[in-house]
C-alpha cells in the first residue's frame, strides 16, 4: 500500500461556524497518528489543491484539480501499487475514478452515511453530489472530461452505509444500495468487477465521531466499519480513499486516533 494525500476541500461550502472547512487537514491529522508507519506503507506524497475561495469558484477549479489527482492515481496504478488516498472531502472521488476510467471498466465500493447523489441546479457544493457526478450525471465538465462519461457505470456501484432513507433519486437506477439496517441484517454485495473503495467518515455514528462534516447519528461502530472494510479490501480492491473527517473539530486528537485505529485495523492485513 502507497499513501497518497488529496488536501482538497474545493467540494464543501462554508461551515456554519464561518471561515474555510477543515477537511483539508484531514491527511495531515492521520499521518501525526502514524497511519503510515503503522501500515508499513510507501509515501506518494501530494496533490496540492487550489486554494478554496467560495462555492462557485471552488466548483470551477474541481475538474483542473481531478486531472491531476487522476494523473498522481493512475501512475501509482500503471506502477503496480494500491493507493490508500486521504482527502480532503469527497469531490476527491472524480480523480480516482477517472483515472480508472481511463484504464477500463472498474466499480466502486461506497461506503459513506449518505448518497450524495444530489442533482439539479443550484446545488453547488461538489461533495453532496459525487456519486451522481461519477456516474454521468453533471455537466460536462466535471462528468464528463475526455469523453469519459460516465467514470462507472450504475450496475458496477454498490453503496454501504446510506442512513437518510432518501432513496428517491436513486431508484431508478442500477446501483445497489445496502442501507445501515441491512448491513446490520448480515447484508453484503461487492462491485462484480474490480473495484475502487470510497470510505466518508461520517458512515460512523457522531456519537463517536461527531468531526466531520454532516454529523448523523446512529452509524456504523468503529468496529462495524473496520469489519465492512477487510471484507472489502481482501476483494479485488485497487485502492482506498478517506474523507470528510475534519480536525479542526477534534482539538484533543482523540478522534483521529480513533479513526486511524480503525482504518489500521481493516487494511493492515492487506
Amino acid at each position: 500500500m502507497i499513501v497518497l494525500d488529496a488536501p482538497s476541500n474545493l467540494g464543501l461550502r462554508a461551515p456554519a461556524r464561518g471561515g474555510e472547512p477543515g477537511a483539508r487537514r484531514l491527511a495531515d491529522a492521520l499521518r501525526a497518528c502514524g497511519i503510515v508507519e503503522r501500515l508499513g506503507a510507501a509515501d506518494a506524497g501530494r496533490v496540492e489543491p487550489p486554494p478554496w475561495v467560495e462555492l462557485m469558484t471552488n466548483r470551477a477549479a474541481i475538474p483542473g484539480y481531478t486531472r491531476a489527482l487522476a494523473e498522481r492515481i493512475g501512475a501509482l496504478l500503471d506502477a503496480g501499487e494500491r493507493p490508500l488516498v486521504l482527502g480532503g472531502d469527497c469531490s476527491i472521488l472524480l480523480g480516482a475514478m477517472l483515472a480508472l476510467r481511463r484504464r477500463g471498466r472498474y466499480g466502486l465500493a461506497f461506503v459513506d452515511g449518505h448518497l450524495d447523489f444530489r442533482q439539479g441546479e443550484g446545488v453547488g457544493a461538489v461533495a453532496g453530489e459525487d456519486l451522481a457526478v461519477v456516474t454521468g450525471r453533471a455537466e460536462d465538465a466535471l462528468a464528463d472530461i475526455d469523453g469519459l462519461r460516465p467514470y462507472v457505470r450504475d450496475e458496477d456501484v454498490v453503496a454501504f452505509g446510506e442512513r437518510e432513507g432518501d432513496r428517491e433519486a436513486i431508484a431508478a437506477t442500477q446501483i445497489t444500495v445496502l442501507d445501515l439496517a441491512a448491513l446490520r441484517a448480515g447484508g453484503f454485495a461487492a462491485p462484480r468487477v474490480p473495484y475502487w473503495l470510497h470510505v466518508d467518515a461520517d458512515v460512523i455514528d457522531s456519537a463517536l465521531l461527531p468531526a466531520v462534516d454532516s454529523p448523523a447519528p446512529d452509524g456504523l461502530s468503529f468496529d462495524e466499519l473496520a469489519a465492512l472494510l477487510a471484507r472489502l479490501v481482501a476483494g479485488p480492491c485497487v485502492g482506498v480513499q478517506v474523507t470528510v473527517f475534519d480536525p479542526d473539530l477534534d482539538p484533543d486528537g482523540s478522534q483521529a486516533q480513533a479513526l486511524t485505529d480503525c482504518l489500521v485495523s481493516a487494511l493492515a492485513a492487506s
